[in-house]
């Protein structure tokens, strides 16, 4: 049953080839912890394909007549390829984030998908960390590289390396909006020690 603990609103971001397991777990821990969050599809169909070929039925589409992205209050991008690309050719997408960064609103993004935030300039001069094979795009564009960390913070960024590091990911953005009392408690619920 699902108990809303805050009116903040998250939107995962679904690219056919996505990794399932960064997008899937944010959505699992959000859900836990009470903060509402909607899957959403890059494309039109609603229904996308990860890497791993596990089909998921998303919340929303950005295609949707409705769907605005100033009615979140966090964008998500999780990895995978070609999931990463094809997040970043998407236009409204890139567009929404610069939109957020200026503004100073929170934005996360794990394993490849730094390197978009990095590319479009994000991320210069900000602490950051994505998947080891994509940390040259990182640097290259300016971000102080944390090669070794599995999750940084700075500021309204929220970094991480992937598949493996999704729990602290998704967790770190529990805390981002409900403190260290609600990491806790959904830590307890999913046994994590």
């Amino acid at each position: 049953m699902f108990r809303q603990e805050t009116q903040s609103r998250v939107a995962v971001f679904c690219a056919p080839g996505l990794e399932e397991i960064e997008g899937l777990t944010v959505v699992d821990l959000l859900f836990r912890a009470g903060i509402p969050c909607d899957t959403v599809a890059v494309t039109p169909e609603r229904q996308v394909t990860s890497s791993h070929e596990v089909t998921i039925v998303c919340d929303r589409s950005i295609a949707d007549e409705d769907f605005d992205f100033d009615a979140y209050d966090m964008l998500v991008l999780p990895g995978g390829i070609p999931g990463t690309p094809n997040l970043r050719a998407t236009e409204p997408l890139c567009a929404a984030l610069r939109s957020f960064a200026e503004r100073g609103r929170p934005l996360a993004a794990i394993c490849a998908a730094p390197s978009i935030l990095a590319e479009l300039g994000l991320l210069t001069g900000r602490r950051a960390t994505s998947n080891p094979g994509f940390q040259h795009v990182l640097a290259e564009r300016g971000a102080e590289l944390a090669a070794d960390e599995p999750v940084v913070v700075d500021g309204p960024f929220i970094t991480s390396q992937g598949a493996g590091t999704a729990m602290a990911f998704g967790l770190e953005i529990v805390r981002h909006f409900l403190g260290d009392e609600a990491v806790e408690r959904v830590r307890a619920g999913v046994v994590l020690r």
